[in-house]
């Protein structure tokens, strides 16, 4: 492993393998297809003359008028409740980690260390500044913590005052400190990061395509640089919109990354956080710009899952997604509502711990 994890061509370059980006990820014989059909009991969508309501719920226009959509999930392996589990990634992240922790489970990231670290804004999740919102900035928090030829790159910590520094690869809900804390803020961050070699479970939730990067450090950030930025450094920061390419060269990385640092045993159950984009950047409206991020981290998701028989994904997405939107949205229609964080734990709880 070196530095390259951290500028804009990954080391798990798709021109390096190319038949992971043109081969099919399935491909079963027709009495194989067809047993497929046979034993998925999900398989329709919609038969003629069968009653919406029938409580059967056999085929998908049934199960799509419940409150609470239930997908079947049939997971490739188990995690044990004695397993030691690391969530990373978007905010969702934080809620999934919050229900094993209150399921008695022991959850590495969160660190009781962080309990000195509190938002400023009191309204904040507690552990919000540990949110990792792209492939790049899972990628380098990773490699910054477990790869010891990895250097994390100082000159990316910008001076905001003449007392006060700002680290883009968090999520600025703390308050801007002097440069010798927001250095121990950033240490703490990586001797907790560490502790994914002791996890066998990692759980990895992916958010945003839409990538900025700053172009002096020649280093990803977490998420847009905050506003004053853009004044006090211009053509210092420059926006992506990233592609398929980019984002699965990244998630090869992390399994490269874990394989030669993590657990021997390590399974990560990969997720798609339905939280949309606040804002973007491109020429799109928001809900295309959405729409099209979601999708293409949607795609890589499944095709990551389906090269390792170590990664699994779960579709926390599609359970948001197609739920009674009244019951799983709070009133911005972006954050998902407690019972609908607590549907989707419930499933994965009883779908994938033994």
């Amino acid at each position: 492993m070196s530095g390259a994890f951290l500028n804009e061509t990954p080391v798990a370059s798709p021109q390096d393998n190319p038949v992971a980006l043109t081969k099919s990820p399935y491909i079963a014989a027709a009495a194989e297809a067809l047993q497929n059909y046979i034993r998925n009991t999900a398989r329709t969508w919609y038969k003629d003359g069968v009653d919406p309501n029938d409580d059967v719920r056999k085929y998908a226009f049934q199960r799509l008028r419940e409150t609470w959509f239930t997908p079947e999930v049939d997971p490739k392996f188990k995690l044990r409740r004695e397993d030691k589990f690391y969530a990373i990634g978007s905010c969702f992240a934080r809620g999934l980690e919050s229900s094993l922790a209150g399921h008695k489970m022991a959850v590495e990231s969160v660190a009781p260390e962080f309990a000195k670290l509190q938002p400023a804004n009191k309204e904040g999740s507690g552990l919000g500044f540990t949110n990792k919102y792209n492939t790049y900035s899972i990628l380098n928090e990773l490699c910054w913590a477990l790869d010891p030829d990895a250097e994390f790159p100082r000159a990316s910590i910008v001076q905001l005052t003449n007392t006060t520094w700002y680290d883009p690869h968090t999520n600025p809900t703390l308050n801007f400190v002097s440069l010798e804390e927001t250095l121990e803020r950033r240490a703490l961050m990586q001797a907790v990061t560490k502790r994914i070699k002791e996890c066998r479970a990692v759980i990895l939730t992916l958010g945003l395509a839409e990538v900025w990067r700053d172009v002096q450090a020649d280093v990803f950030v977490n998420c847009t640089p905050i506003p004053s930025l853009f004044k006090k450094y211009p053509g210092r920061y420059q926006f992506h919109l990233t592609s398929f390419a980019q984002n699965w060269a990244n998630l090869e990385a992390i399994h490269a990354l874990l394989s030669s640092y993590g657990h021997p045993d390590f399974h990560v159950v990969v997720t798609v956080s339905p939280v949309p984009l606040m804002n973007t950047f491109s020429t799109m409206d928001i809900v295309v710009a959405n729409t099209w991020a979601k999708s293409l981290l949607r795609a890589v998701a499944q095709e990551w899952a389906s090269a390792h028989p170590n990664v699994d994904y779960f579709p926390s997405y599609e359970i948001v997604q197609n739920s009674d939107r009244a019951a799983v949205w709070e009133d911005d229609l972006r954050h998902v509502r407690g019972r609908g964080a607590q549907h989707i734990m419930e499933l994965f709880l009883r779908k994938y711990i033994e």
